[in-house]
């Protein structure tokens, strides 16, 4: 059998006869309510998952991760398992504070060992290799306390699901169930997409080049955003497993993690991981944990570097890597082969997933059988309602008195008339109602501009379509709420105004009330407004009306799908 990374699996889990008096101390003390990606971390740190380590990171493990991807003893560990806090916590050393969900479910407690600030750029730099706020985690990053905590941790309970729980296999249950199928080695595959055709050749192949067990292992933790839901994919797995895989050589568990999207690091991660499960082979493909492009349309990192920096690891660690090169389809021979190694001329086909989306879901037609199962073609399409059918949201961001709000009422009727309901949330409106009681400081801006952005998101996530106008200044926070929203559904508007015009304009009387010092942390004023970088549409209110650069982006969203196209009749109209 495989053994662990660092030679064991911990477990943090109390004994059932000390359980009762901690959770009844626990009852008392001060609670920490964690985020999702807490939550992750706090089931995997639980059942070993990141054996060896125990806890969130101390200082010194942390600043040695960062820098050489290893822990202060010098074992080979490249992501930091971090639980930040804000400076008003209300934290004591050597205290105990329990931890808690996102519904005050009392999941473990912490005795503070150490609470240590923390660098936003420079760990964003190190490792994820990029500042860059289009990165979903360095976006992230943003809304997290200045502070880390750690300390030894008691773990009461394990996280409650109610969805696959068959699926939801702990390190030592996973070893157990492979160690039954007698093989000695394992090759896990790491997986966040759907299962096509192409995953099941690539997975087939890979257990076949070790003779081995193949743990199909999908991530059902947090992902890139706007990734298929877990539900979704799953539901696609098991179908697979049930079918189409030989039981007797593969094992189907899911895996709780919060994903990082870090590329090569993230995949020495995965390895590490995989080991405590079991595995010592990976199939790492191109572009592993990819975050996608950054703000100026670039990959993060390059697609096959995951790959080089676990092979230079592989020994280390125990777990190797199984690459493959992208896989296409031989139509005149029905089959499966490595781009690199088909012959020159040989005809193939292959489809990407903006493909399989755009060309195929988006217009509700059916997946072609040479790409996917039909029972999985299916399960998509139930899940992928047409474009027109999808949400999105359309994010003004601009100076006071821009013309942000009067282009999004008019284009509110105009997508009412094109058949698409859509929720306006205007931040004067907002201001008044979700987020009564905020200041004006860069804290409580951030604040506010994150609440319209997860209401935003909720709005997108249920098929609708939503309008944020708010000043929204500052470009990390715009990025965050476009990391919530998912970049294929977020379009940022720029209403490029120049202050000079918006405070000719005050028709609220701020810029005035801010010159004469009765405002402070004005926009504009006394505190900065950051231009996006690359937004999807820049409108300006000088020479156009706000009617015009209204119907300007409602044919941005006819383009893009999201509305369809008004009769010819109505198209006169409109585009008069």
């Amino acid at each position: 059998m495989i053994e662990p990374y660092g030679g064991r699996i911990v477990n943090l889990s109390v004994e059932s006869e000390e359980r009762e008096s901690l959770l009844a101390r626990a009852a008392q003390l001060p609670r920490l309510q964690l985020t999702p990606r807490n939550i992750c971390d706090l089931e995997l740190l639980a059942t070993g998952a990141f054996s060896p380590v125990t806890r969130f990171f101390g200082k010194a493990d942390h600043q040695h991760v960062l820098a050489e991807m290893r822990l202060g003893d010098g074992t080979l560990f490249p992501i930091p398992l971090t639980l930040p806090v804000s400076a008003d916590a209300g934290l004591r050393l050597d205290a105990e504070v329990a931890l808690a969900d996102q519904q005050n479910n009392l999941l473990a407690v912490m005795r503070v060992e150490e609470l240590y600030e923390w660098d936003r750029e420079n760990e964003a730099q190190q490792v994820y290799g990029t500042q860059d706020p289009r990165h979903p985690l360095v976006a992230e990053m943003h809304s997290w306390g200045k502070y880390n905590l750690s300390g030894e941790l008691r773990v009461l309970a394990l996280p409650r699901y109610y969805d696959f729980s068959a699926l939801r296999l702990t390190p030592q249950q996973v070893r157990r169930r492979l160690a039954a199928l007698g093989h000695e080695n394992v090759v896990a595959f790491q997986t966040r997409n759907p299962l096509h055709r192409a995953h099941e050749e690539l997975t087939a192949r890979a257990a076949q080049t070790i003779d081995g067990t193949l743990l199909l292992h999908p991530v059902v933790g947090l992902t890139k955003p706007g990734d298929t839901d877990h539900y979704v994919r799953v539901r696609t797995y098991r179908m697979l497993a049930e079918r189409y895989y030989d039981r007797r050589r593969m094992l189907l568990a899911v895996l709780p993690l919060a994903m990082r999207m870090a590329g090569p690091r993230e995949a020495l991660w995965h390895a590490i991981i995989r080991r405590n499960y079991g595995a010592n082979h990976l199939i790492v493909g191109r572009d592993h944990a990819s975050p996608g492009r950054d703000s100026q349309g670039r990959p993060f990192y390059d697609p096959y570097e995951a790959q080089e920096l676990l092979a230079t690891h592989a020994q280390e660690i125990g777990v190797r890597p199984v690459p493959f090169s992208e896989l296409v389809y031989l139509p005149e021979e029905d089959r499966y082969e490595e781009l690199s190694r088909v012959p020159s001329g040989k005809r193939t086909v292959s489809l990407s997933g903006t493909e399989v989306r755009e060309q195929y879901l988006e217009k509700g037609l059916t997946l072609p059988a040479w790409f996917t199962r039909p029972e999985i073609a299916a399960i998509l399409a139930e899940a992928h309602p047409p474009r027109h059918r999808q949400g999105f949201c359309l994010w003004f961001t601009g100076l006071s008195g821009a013309g942000k709000s009067t282009t999004a009422d008019i284009l509110s009727s105009m997508l009412l008339e094109h058949g698409r309901q859509v929720t306006v949330l205007d931040g004067d409106v907002v201001r008044t109602h979700l987020s009564k009681g905020l200041g004006f400081s860069a804290e409580d801006r951030d604040t506010n501009i994150r609440r319209i952005g997860f209401v935003a998101s909720e709005i997108v996530r249920h098929g609708g379509g939503v309008i944020c106008a708010a000043v929204s200044p500052y470009r990390a926070t715009r990025n965050e709420c476009r990391a919530m929203v998912g970049g294929e559904r977020f379009i940022e508007v720029y209403v490029n105004t120049p202050l000079e015009v918006c405070e000719g304009r005050d028709a609220k009387g701020m810029y005035a009330l801010a010159r004469g010092g009765k405002i402070k942390n004005f926009t504009g004023i006394d505190d900065p407004y950051e231009p996006p970088h690359n937004p999807e549409i820049v409108i300006e209110t000088i020479n156009r009306t706000a009617e015009e650069n209204a119907v300007r982006i409602l044919s941005h969203l006819i383009t893009q799908g999201f509305v369809l196209p008004a009769s010819s009749h109505d198209d006169e109209g409109v585009n008069r």
